[in-house]
């Protein structure tokens, strides 16, 4: 394993503890608008992460998309959908001005990606060698 998957996936999961953090803490519109922000992080570290370890397993992947497609494939996670469900959540957040989707983005972060975040987090923490809290 490269020193800079292991340093990816501990990037990773602190971002994921923050955001479950978030989670808990959320009380008001200002709160649920730091959930995003920390949505926003923990996708980006998620997904560059798996883009690392399938390299590292010699398989080359250049989009969040096609690192989720070949992640499934090599059976790191059973849900494809919720991860491609993911990436246009993210891409909504990007240019989010409606109260309404927000909302609706953070009900998704909490009752559904969250929770896929955390499985793989478990997945991957099995597989590498160094296991990062």
């Amino acid at each position: 394993m490269s020193d800079e998957l292991l340093y990816s996936f501990d990037k990773f999961c602190k971002a994921l503890n923050k955001l479950d953090d978030g989670i808990k803490k959320a009380k008001d519109q200002l709160d649920n608008d730091g959930v995003i922000q920390r949505f926003e992080f923990t996708f980006e570290l998620c997904w560059k992460t798996l883009r690392l370890y399938l390299m590292d397993e010699g398989i080359i992947t250049r989009s969040p998309k096609e690192t989720f497609k070949e992640s499934f494939k090599y059976g790191l996670f059973v849900n494809q959908e919720i991860f491609y469900d993911m990436l246009e959540d993210r891409n909504l957040t990007s240019h989010l001005y409606s109260q309404e989707i927000s909302k609706e983005i953070v009900k998704r972060i909490k009752t559904k990606q969250n929770k896929a975040f955390k499985e793989l987090k478990t997945e991957l923490s099995n597989l590498l060698p160094k296991r990062s809290k």
